[in-house]
C-alpha cells in the first residue's frame, strides 16, 4: 500500500492563532509507516511527551504501544499548557487497533476525541484491508464549499494518523538507518486525506530523562494535502511551503517499528517543539507464549 519515494511565508500576525491549532494538530499526525519484511517482534512502549513553543511550554501527553506478532494497538491523550491554553486550551485523547499481516500493519479501528474552550468533537473509522469502511465526526461539521471534498479513491489504501505513527524499518540489520527514511505516507485523519513524505538528513543521540538513550535517524518532513482542506487557509499554505521540518525516530525495543521522539515545526514565533521525556520501551515475549506458562 504504501509507496517508497525520494523527495516535495510568514504568517501575519492576526492569522497566528490559526497557525497554532494547526501545528499541534500536525505534531499529533505525524504517525506514519512504511513496507518492511516478515518479522515484527514483540514490545511495549511507555512514553511521556512535552510540546513547547519557542521554548515555551504549551502542552503535554502520553503514548502507550504494543506490538505483538499478529496485532498492535496504540492509545495517546494530551492537553494544552501555559501559553497555549490562554488561547486555546484543551485535551485529546486517540487509539488505534489492527493486525499485523505479512509484515504491514493493517488497522481495524481508530478513534479521536478533542475538547476545547468552546467544543468537543469525536472522530471514528473503521478500516478492512487499507480502505476505511466507516468513518463519522460528532457533532457533524458544516458543509464548507471552499473545501476540497474528499471523493471515495481517497478513502482507499490509507492508514489512520495512529498507525500512521509506526515507520518500520526495512532489511534485517540497525533499524536506525538511513534507509527508514526513504518512505511516503497516505494518511486519512477522518476529515483530511493527505500525504507525508520524508527524506533522511541525519543520524543523531537522543536521551529521555528517562528510559532511551541511544541513536535516532533524522528525517526531514514534507506535508502535502489532497482532499478535505481549505485551499486559502493561511495555515495550510504555510504548511505545505514548509522544507525545515523534522522528525527524530527511534525503535521499540524488540521490534523493527520506529516510533517519533522528537518532532520540530518551524513557526513565525519560534521553533514548536514535541519531545519525549520519558521513553521507556522493553522487548516481550509473544501473548500466546506468555498464556500457555
Amino acid at each position: 500500500m504504501r509507496a517508497r519515494q525520494d523527495r516535495p511565508s510568514v504568517i501575519s500576525s492576526h492569522k497566528l492563532p490559526m497557525t497554532l491549532r494547526a501545528v499541534p494538530v500536525l505534531a499529533l499526525a505525524l504517525w506514519f509507516a512504511a513496507p518492511v519484511g516478515k518479522a515484527v517482534a514483540q514490545g511495549v512502549l511507555d512514553a511521556r511527551y512535552e510540546a513547547s513553543l519557542a521554548g515555551i511550554p504549551i502542552g503535554k501527553g502520553a503514548w502507550v504501544i504494543e506490538i505483538d506478532v499478529d496485532q498492535y494497538s496504540a492509545s495517546a491523550s494530551g492537553g494544552t499548557s501555559g501559553l497555549l491554553q490562554v488561547f486555546s486550551g484543551g485535551h485529546g485523547t486517540g487509539e488505534s487497533q489492527g493486525r499485523i499481516t505479512n509484515g504491514q500493519l493493517v488497522p481495524t479501528s481508530y478513534a479521536a476525541s478533542t475538547t476545547s474552550k468552546k467544543k468537543t468533537e469525536s472522530i471514528r473509522m473503521t478500516l478492512v484491508g487499507g480502505n476505511v469502511k466507516e468513518s463519522a465526526i460528532e457533532p457533524e461539521p458544516p458543509v464548507d464549499a471552499d473545501r476540497i471534498p474528499v471523493v471515495e479513491a481517497h478513502r482507499l489504501g490509507v492508514f489512520d494518523p495512529m498507525t500512521g505513527s509506526f515507520l518500520l524499518a526495512p532489511g534485517t540489520g540497525d533499524p536506525v538507518n538511513a534507509a527508514a527514511c526513504h518512505a511516503s505516507t497516505p494518511v486519512f485523519d477522518g476529515r483530511m486525506r493527505y500525504d507525508l513524505k520524508f527524506d533522511f538528513k541525519r543520524i543523531e543521540t537522543v536521551k529521555a530523562d528517562k528510559g532511551y538513550h541511544g541513536p535516532a535517524v533524522v528525517c526531514a518532513l514534507y506535508f502535502t494535502p489532497i482532499s478535505g482542506y481549505i485551499p486559502d487557509r493561511a495555515a495550510i499554505k504555510y504548511l505545505i511551503e514548509q522544507r525545515n521540518m523534522e522528525v527524530w525516530l527511534v525503535p521499540i525495543a524488540g521490534t523493527r517499528v520506529l516510533v517519533p521522539f522528537r518532532v520540530k515545526i518551524p513557526t513565525p514565533l519560534g521553533n514548536a517543539v514535541l519531545e519525549a521525556t520519558q521513553f521507556v520501551t522493553t522487548a516481550s515475549p509473544p501473548k500466546s507464549a506468555s498464556k500457555t506458562q
